[in-house]
């Protein structure tokens, strides 16, 4: 592989030279994407919050908080997006204070960081990775509810959720996933 900037197979390169690396725009975008994956265990008998919204289920996702997977990834790409540290580096599950927390209050502390920052929420896309509970009809009730929560219209969220056809601890059951996607706008 020829060093940056030298010919390549007689021509010359289209990238810089290595010894003069491109510098930073003076003025950012005006936007910033961020990403947010969250899993957890299915433990039978535990409440089922996913999106702010009770599912009856006779599993729910185990963890320190609610285990809302669903608002953990939101909250997630919030922050991620702001270039601020994640969920686990606000709200430590070794924190007793923060034992069976509500998630919404997460998604809330991390739309509030943002805000902070001058960024606002343009839109976000989620799915969810399970093989049970089922998703399907609950997620017109999830996007309302997260909605709310982002200070958005609903048409600004989209809910959709997946299987993995058997394969892993999600496949098997045994565990439920998120991914979320964000666009935060300047104000």
């Amino acid at each position: 592989m020829p060093r940056p900037g030298a010919p390549f197979k007689g021509k010359t390169s289209p990238f810089p030279s290595a010894a003069a690396p491109p510098s930073l725009p003076a003025v950012q975008p005006p936007f910033r994407i961020g990403l947010g994956y969250d899993i957890h265990r299915l433990a039978a008998g535990r409440r089922c919050v996913l999106g702010g919204v009770e599912i009856p289920s006779d599993v729910g996702p185990e963890g320190h908080s609610d285990a809302d997977v669903v608002l953990h990834a939101v909250a997630d790409a919030l922050l991620g997006a702001a270039g601020l540290p994640d969920i686990g580096q606000l709200f430590p599950n070794t924190d007793p204070a923060l034992k069976d927390l509500d998630s919404a209050r997460i998604v809330e502390r991390a739309l509030a960081e943002a805000d902070a920052l001058g960024w606002k929420v343009g839109n976000l896309d989620l799915v969810v990775l399970a093989e049970r509970p089922r998703i399907a009809r609950h997620a017109p009730a999830m996007r309302t509810r997260i909605a709310q929560l982002l200070g958005v219209e609903p048409g600004q969220v989209g809910v959709k959720a997946t299987t993995k056809e058997g394969l892993d601890a999600v496949g098997e059951g045994r565990g439920i996933s998120c991914q979320a996607v964000v666009l935060l706008v300047r104000k």
